[in-house]
């Protein structure tokens, strides 16, 4: 039987959307050549080295929370390894947040046995976790921003939104459907052993990189002249990551509408145009070189796993496994 293949319209729909939103802010939102003069009163070196150790904590913080979520539920995992094919798969984030998951979700899948539990470790349980804590501080904010929840209404919007799943989810997990579920796919065994006071850490490293994604993007924009206040980023960041979670190339267009639209009342629409579009344009670099700094290593490792197992040898543990883990 032949493998399902990926729809053509998949791969085209990031393109589709950065081409739309990115027409929509350059032929009809502003013109280019507002750009340079947005840019005028910024402190571009300040909001440079900002904007790039920004880039580099999320790479950090991302990779050893779900190095370890793959150690705690799955397989005590090398983290080195495991940070060399996340840093590996950054290359391809320099087009595509999707693919670039996509990737590094496949790469431990390489890594490990259980490559099913792996999806929860990689992908849903960090992305649940970091959900849950973007909610807990957008409704936290909510009552204290000016003017309240009454105008307010898109952190009021989506905090209800958000309150909303979780109670479905929760709601399903009493009505016994997760555990339905996780028994029709071959995870009974793993949904017994795993305890939600093991998310506590992982919650508890997401609370910390939130607050500090709060005071780093105050930073920047102040850097890039645009005072917005504390309490509105925090607010309004989990909007922001919802918005640049849709699929398109390297969040070119989609950001930058996010950013005009969520902070409008601290800015023009050309400067926020102009530090969303700088923002994306320097995090595409860094998605470049971290991920050429990893590859190396990655394919390495990829090649060492591989010829072990043509062999039908133990895999060595300095490979899969830390010096400390033995």
């Amino acid at each position: 039987m032949s493998e399902a293949r990926t729809p053509i319209w998949r791969h085209l729909l990031p393109w589709i959307i950065s081409a739309g939103a990115l027409g929509y802010v350059f032929g009809y939102a502003i013109d280019w050549e507002s750009i340079p003069q947005a840019t005028e009163g910024a402190n571009l070196e300040l909001f440079i080295f900002v904007t790039v150790v920004d880039k580099i904590a999320f790479f950090l913080a991302w990779a050893f929370i779900q190095a370890k979520a793959v150690r705690d539920f799955v397989e005590p995992i090398s983290v080195r390894s495991l940070i060399s094919v996340k840093g590996a798969a950054e290359l391809l984030r320099t087009g595509s947040n999707l693919l670039s998951d996509g990737a590094f979700l496949f790469g431990v899948s390489q890594l490990v046995k259980d490559r099913l539990a792996t999806v929860l470790a990689v992908i849903i349980i960090p992305f649940s976790a970091h959900f849950f804590v973007l909610l807990c501080q957008a409704t936290l904010v909510l009552p204290f921003l000016e003017g309240g929840p009454a105008r307010n209404l898109d952190v009021c919007l989506g905090v209800g939104i958000g309150w909303t799943t979780v109670a479905v989810c929760i709601a399903a997990g009493r009505l016994r459907y997760w555990e339905r579920f996780l028994r029709r796919v071959g995870l009974e065994s793993w949904a017994a052993k795993a305890k939600l006071r093991m998310l506590v850490p992982i919650i508890g490293w997401f609370a910390v990189f939130a607050a500090f994604d709060v005071f780093v993007q105050g930073l920047a924009s102040r850097a890039f002249g645009i005072p917005i206040p504390w309490l509105d980023l925090a607010a309004r960041i989990p909007l922001l990551y919802v918005a640049i979670s849709l699929p398109s190339f390297g969040n070119f267009g989609v950001r930058e509408i996010a950013w005009s639209t969520l902070f409008g009342d601290y800015g023009s629409r050309e400067a926020l145009i102009a530090f969303a579009l700088w923002t994306n344009t320097i995090f595409a670099v860094m998605h470049a070189l971290v991920g050429s700094l990893f590859v190396g290593r990655a394919i390495s490792l990829w090649r060492e796993l591989r010829e072990a197992r043509r062999l039908g040898t133990v895999v060595p543990s300095p490979i899969l496994h830390d010096a400390i883990d033995r």
